[in-house]
């Protein structure tokens, strides 16, 4: 929302807010406004709007509750619908009215698609409404999108960590320390999930489970698994160890180059997980050599994350990965204290 406007006007008989993005205004009705408005739920109110509007001629397949329905759309897709009283006094085969519609979830399978059936159906409704509300704002806060499945494993973790916590079994997250420094997007996200759970049901979850709600966030958006997520995390802070021992450096965590470097490991540790190659569109095969050449130790230190990851993680960094990442490595010991 870097180019965008956020006007309100209120009136004593309606609140709306409009979104203005380029040259195209987007109301948001007065349902979703309160006195006192949470700016950080912009993001959510604007992905809500969109979602519900392309939710129409649909017709209900099973009543989960009173506020969840199981629906089949005009192609055939199988959806399930979220609304107040959208199940209320409903049966097969209705057609579900298009103002009852608050949220429409559709996820990649079949198979996802019933196990997420079965996790609502068991739910309390409040929290599959955080979990939509998390994610939502994720979506505006990354602005990108988000694998659908997102909806099945973030509302299955946030049902069981508040399980966890009734039952008084809470559990550290020993990847805390590296999920708020490499994912400060995502771990914001997860601060405010606590902030959300906590003011509607009650409970304060330790910042430990931000950093898994994180996690599940970074899942989303690269579409790994949660072992992968987990070994691309301590592949960064590995390959960080790495440098600054062969250095025998420290690394000013403040620096733009350092946040470069950051993003590039993050990038690299997920090619590496889903075997993608960077594309040379320079055509100049003699990249790896030359950078050989200008920043030799640089070099040598990505040749040595280059076996590391190898002989540790069982995956194939290329020549040109190395000379990529030993750019970032002379721009961290060469740029300080940006």
């Amino acid at each position: 929302m870097s180019k965008s406007m956020i006007n309100f006007n209120y009136t004593k008989e309606k609140r709306i807010a409009w979104i203005v993005t380029g040259k195209q205004a987007k109301p948001i009705l007065s349902r979703y406004l309160g006195r006192d408005i949470d700016l950080r739920l912009v993001f959510f109110m604007i992905g809500v709007e969109s979602e519900r509007y392309g939710a129409l001629g649909m017709r209900i397949d099973r009543v989960i509750n009173n506020n969840v329905v199981s629906a089949v759309e005009e192609n055939g897709t199988e959806v399930v619908v979220m609304g107040k009283g959208v199940g209320f006094q409903m049966r097969h085969g209705m057609t579900i009215p298009e103002e009852q519609i608050e949220k429409v979830f559709r996820l990649d399978n079949p198979s996802s698609m019933d196990q997420f059936k079965n996790l609502v159906a068991s739910l309390p409704p409040e929290r599959l409404q955080i979990s939509t509300e998390v994610i939502q704002y994720a979506k505006g806060v990354l602005n990108k999108k988000l694998s659908p499945n997102i909806y099945l494993t973030l509302t299955d973790h946030i049902n069981f960590a508040i399980e966890r916590f009734q039952d008084h079994m809470l559990f550290g997250n020993p990847l805390l320390r590296e999920v708020r420094a490499f994912y400060k997007e995502e771990y914001m996200i997860g601060t405010f999930a606590l902030d959300l759970i906590e003011r509607r049901l009650g409970i304060a979850f330790p910042v430990d489970e931000a950093a898994s709600i994180a996690l599940h966030i970074v899942n989303a958006e690269y579409n790994t698994k949660m072992r992968d997520t987990i070994d691309i995390t301590r592949i960064i802070q590995d390959v960080l160890d790495l440098v600054r021992e062969y250095f025998q450096m420290e690394l000013d965590e403040t620096s733009l180059s350092y946040e470069r470097l950051i993003t590039h490991l993050r990038f690299l540790a997920q090619r590496i997980y889903t075997s993608e190659t960077i594309d040379d569109d320079t055509g100049v095969s003699e990249f790896p050599g030359m950078i050989e050449q200008i920043y030799p130790e640089e070099y040598q230190c990505s040749r040595k994350v280059k076996e590391y990851i190898e002989k540790t993680y069982g995956h194939q960094v290329s020549e040109e990965e190395v000379a990529y990442l030993a750019v970032h490595l002379k721009r961290v010991r060469t740029q300080k204290g940006e």
